[in-house]
């Protein structure tokens, strides 16, 4: 009878364990690599949103999102490269030494990197023109009143930051929002006008790339970082050298995780590369990855996301112009409906971090006292701050002012939509549906009171050097 039963609870174990990998999804585990349509509506069935008042209406719209789905660096393509060339050394010794192959992928026998001998990198790829594009149908969909006018960049301003990558993902953006608007074309496309910053000077949407505090910060700790995935990936390196009796290196795997993440997203193969890995081991992967942006653009220092205030100020000062022209009635045209950013992930985490989402019980409490927090817990611990959720490519926080009824008690409210969901912020007592006023005295105002000029140490007494020319 023990026998029988012990039996049974191991089948009932294989059984539960083969249903489990078969739920799980490598897709929506990529960290910053994950693309935006195997997230975009995974929710927190635990949050309810808001009803929205009868008769309040939306008057103003601020989105700030990241470019869409991108191919690897140069960098990261040499990486694959390598990785090639050491895969082949190790099929060579191993052949010469006379040991088994058997239980190496045939794949990574005769594998290449599809990027070998490209020359350029990080440019946006089809998938995501594509995503910047539907999401741009979405919003005007969604917020039909905010986008019934022709365009003029005075109603609705378009920036994005001097790399192609994001540009080009605002012109996406603004052929979906405007599409059938204009007489360009089989889609009746609209002219429109996407402005930049110089990158030296750019601290609304590369705030991270001007502020030298933060370049010294994240120089300083790139290396402990570092030491914290190594026992991660030392374990798993280990696992994987027995699994498939085949002599891999920490650099290896943490190349083909690389790999992984890349054939997935750009080239949607999840039977290569991945499949080296089992679901825990892609789920403790993820985690390094995850650990890594919370300690180095997240809320592992409050400099990471407070050097983000002149984005923030850039939201709250739009909000206020809006409402004056509300009070004031001006003529639709004369004012702007919504001011549309397209940048980075080094940008959408800390604006993130600034409204206060993906904290975990009482760290909002603990942000606005400036006290350090604990990292994410490690799976299979469940833990609010997933990359791939945070910053997906094309992930975007919205936050839309509504105007209520004068017989209100609160006439203006904010509500922040995270990759096109209501999410609720801590600083708002849990709701997504925020009186405005509130908004800026508990989520905005802590941060507000910090000067970018002396949090990034920038020397406004230095001559500013001559700017490069625009191409």
């Amino acid at each position: 009878m023990a026998v029988a039963a012990a039996v049974w609870l191991l089948v009932l174990t294989l059984f539960s364990n083969s249903k489990a990998d078969q739920a799980f999804d490598v897709r929506q585990h990529l960290s910053s690599v994950t693309r935006y349509a195997a997230v975009k509506d995974i929710v927190d069935n635990s949050f309810h949103p808001s009803h929205i008042p009868d008769g309040c209406t939306p008057i103003h719209l601020n989105l700030v999102a990241r470019h869409g789905t991108r191919a690897p660096t140069k960098k990261r393509m040499r990486e694959l490269e390598k990785l090639a060339s050491h895969i082949k050394e190790l099929l060579k010794d191993a052949k010469e030494k006379n040991l088994s192959l058997q239980k190496v992928p045939a794949w990574l026998q005769k594998w290449e990197s599809p990027w070998r001998g490209k020359l350029r990198g990080g440019e946006l790829d089809r998938k995501g023109e594509e995503e910047l594009y539907q999401l741009g149908i979405r919003v005007r969909e969604r917020f039909p009143d905010l986008f019934n006018e022709e365009f003029h960049p005075d109603v609705y301003p378009i920036k994005a930051t001097q790399v192609p990558r994001a540009s080009a993902s605002a012109v996406a953006f603004g052929m979906g929002l405007f599409s059938g608007n204009g007489s360009l074309g089989p889609g009746r496309h609209q002219a429109f006008s996407v402005t930049s910053e110089s990158r030296a000077s750019d601290i609304t949407l590369r705030f991270f790339d001007c502020c030298q505090t933060y370049k010294d910060f994240r120089k300083e700790h790139e290396p402990a970082v570092d030491k914290l995935k190594e026992p991660i990936i030392a374990e798993i390196t280990s696992a994987l050298a027995k699994r498939y009796e085949f002599n891999f290196t920490r650099q290896d795997i943490s190349s083909l995780w690389f790999l992984c993440k890349q054939e997935t997203s750009l080239l949607d193969i999840t039977d290569q590369a991945c499949s080296l890995f089992s679901p825990t081991e892609v789920a403790l992967l993820e985690w390094t990855d995850d650990l890594e942006v919370f300690i180095l653009k997240g809320y592992g220092k409050s400099l990471n996301y407070r050097m983000g205030v002149p984005l923030l100020k850039d939201v709250i000062e739009s909000m206020d112009q809006a409402i004056v022209a509300r009070e004031v009635n001006q003529a639709p045209g004369n004012y702007e409906k919504a001011r549309l950013r397209f940048a980075h992930a080094e940008t959408v985490v800390p604006f993130s971090c600034l409204l206060g989402l993906f904290l975990e019980g009482s760290d909002f409490q603990r942000i606005q006292k400036e006290e350090p927090l604990d990292f994410p817990p490690k799976p299979p611990q469940k833990r609010n701050w997933r990359v791939s959720n945070v910053a997906p490519f094309a992930g975007n926080n919205m936050l839309v002012l509504y105007s209520c009824p004068v017989n209100s008690a609160v006439k203006y409210f904010v509500r922040v939509l995270h990759n096109e969901n209501p999410i609720p912020m801590p600083g708002c007592d849990g709701t997504d549906f925020c009186p405005f006023e509130t908004f800026k005295e508990r989520v905005a105002q802590p941060h507000l009171k910090h000067d970018y000029n002396t949090l990034c140490q920038v020397n406004l007494d230095q001559p500013k050097q001559k700017p490069e020319p625009k191409k």
